[in-house]
């Protein structure tokens, strides 16, 4: 079981973290970044995952800069209570929430004495995942999970300054193969997965969940942070 902490940006904005440690030895942090639905049971539940892996893990609210305290389920009034907030922080000006994940990644070396820190993101979360991976100052690796957006323009012209591997969804409808073979063709030195599933394969308390996919992109992103690291 984790804790939630303040963690300010470079604008003194103060943002809630939802931070988990592992019992043991610290082999490195990760930066849990939510879906459309904040930081609720999964988005704690994935952290505490990875914390029990050896990894700190850290995910921020990072919809806080229009609204704080957002835990959503799944119902379709939360899909879209989830997509208007996506929305609005969206158009925030200059860095918007990138200066919060920037913070927390900036507090995750700090805490952690140095050592390496990679994202995961999921949904909305794997957008940014893969916009901190080309934008975000001391990332080491990076694996965003279906995020919406990434397979287009302007996303896709951004180029990861860290190792990187992507999970999609043949089945997904916000993301369809044409633009995932577009991905490809622009970024072959990105691993890409994908699964027979559909978006949000990874999430255990929605439908979609593909519990077969979610094991085996679970088993290659932490063979991945293991290396990387």
């Amino acid at each position: 079981m984790g804790k939630t902490i303040e963690i300010s940006a470079k604008d003194n904005f103060k943002n809630e973290n939802y931070i988990a440690y592992p019992n043991g030895k610290i082999k490195g942090a990760v930066v849990v970044i939510q879906e459309i639905f904040g930081v609720n049971a999964h988005i704690q539940a994935v952290a505490d995952s990875y914390a029990a892996h050896g990894y700190l893990a850290i995910a921020p609210a990072t919809f806080s800069r229009v609204k704080t305290g957002v835990n959503l389920g799944y119902t379709p009034d939360d899909m879209k209570a989830g997509f208007e907030l996506k929305t609005a922080v969206e158009q925030l000006p200059n860095d918007g929430v990138l200066a919060d994940i920037q913070a927390s990644v900036d507090w995750a070396i700090h805490e952690t004495q140095g050592l390496k820190v990679g994202v995961v993101g999921y949904c909305w979360g794997g957008l940014l995942t893969w916009r901190s991976a080309a934008l975000i100052k001391g990332v080491s690796a990076a694996v965003p999970y279906y995020g919406g957006g990434m397979t287009v323009e302007p996303a896709i012209n951004l180029t990861p300054l860290c190792p990187t591997i992507v999970h999609f969804a043949e089945q997904d409808h916000w993301i369809t193969m044409d633009t995932v073979e577009a991905f490809k063709g622009k970024h072959p030195n990105v691993e890409v997965y994908v699964y027979p599933a559909d978006h949000g394969f990874n999430c255990d308390h929605r439908g979609a969940y593909h519990e077969p996919s979610a094991k085996q992109a679970l088993e290659r992103t932490l063979t991945f942070f293991e290396t990387n690291l």
